[in-house]
């Protein structure tokens, strides 16, 4: 709530139970200052708005702030992911949380991918939908071309890569400015999207483990560039 209130012109209505209400007083208070509607509700009228079983108390009407692809290429990002047909909700919402904290400047929604704000992927971005910019691109292979025209290196994560994520990190290539790919972990990424990237890495396993689920490997890759970069520009 409090980074949606930060990003001024996103916040619409605040709605909150009196209790709720005077319990974040600041909250209320910075959205009134804002000129932000407060509205009291009751517990029937919360829950009509919300999708948990168990809301807090306080809900907030938003804009979407969806960003074009070409806008949020041209503002030159060091760091992009870019979700690719992933359908599930906190998958995807912990991935965008996480390239958050890694330091990117877009998510990328592609295709045929899960709407950015749907309830439970909106809760699962803890606040960070509101610190990037979310776009909502069209099919992955025009996403890659796209970034690729923009300047990044486009990285596919794949199990089945040719590439080792350590030996790219060892040696410098990942010190760029970079787009990572994430495909479902049930389909992965197509063969076209495979074929459209610069390079196709693979996580390596020293354990046993089969495989990474995809918020594992994502936050994994996304911090070997944030590392990689920091050290770069150090």
């Amino acid at each position: 709530m409090s980074a949606a209130l930060a990003t001024p012109g996103t916040v619409i209505e605040l709605f909150g139970t009196p209790e709720t209400l005077h319990r974040y007083a600041t909250l209320s208070r910075t959205a009134s200052d804002a000129g932000i509607e407060v509205s009291e509700v009751d517990e029937d009228a919360l829950a009509a708005l919300t999708e948990t079983v168990q809301p807090q108390g306080i809900v907030a009407l938003c804009h979407q702030a969806d960003v074009s692809l070409p806008d949020a290429l041209a503002r030159g990002p060091k760091l992009v992911a870019a979700l690719a047909e992933i359908r599930d909700p906190g998958n995807a919402g912990t991935v965008l949380r996480t390239a958050d904290a890694a330091g990117a400047g877009a998510v990328v929604f592609a295709g045929d991918a899960v709407d950015p704000y749907n309830g439970k992927c909106v809760r699962s971005t803890a606040g960070s939908l509101f610190h990037v910019d979310v776009v909502r691109g069209p099919d992955p292979v025009s996403v890659v071309t796209s970034a690729r025209a923009a300047g990044l290196t486009v990285l596919a994560a794949t199990g089945y890569g040719d590439a080792d994520l350590d030996g790219l990190a060892d040696s410098g290539a990942l010190a760029t400015r970079t787009m990572w790919v994430f495909g479902s972990e049930a389909h992965g990424l197509s063969d076209a999207v495979l074929a459209a990237a610069d390079h196709r890495v693979r996580v390596p396993m020293y354990g046993r483990a089969e495989s990474l689920n995809l918020a594992a490997a994502a936050a994994v890759c996304l911090y070997a560039s944030a590392r990689a970069l920091r050290d770069f520009e150090e």
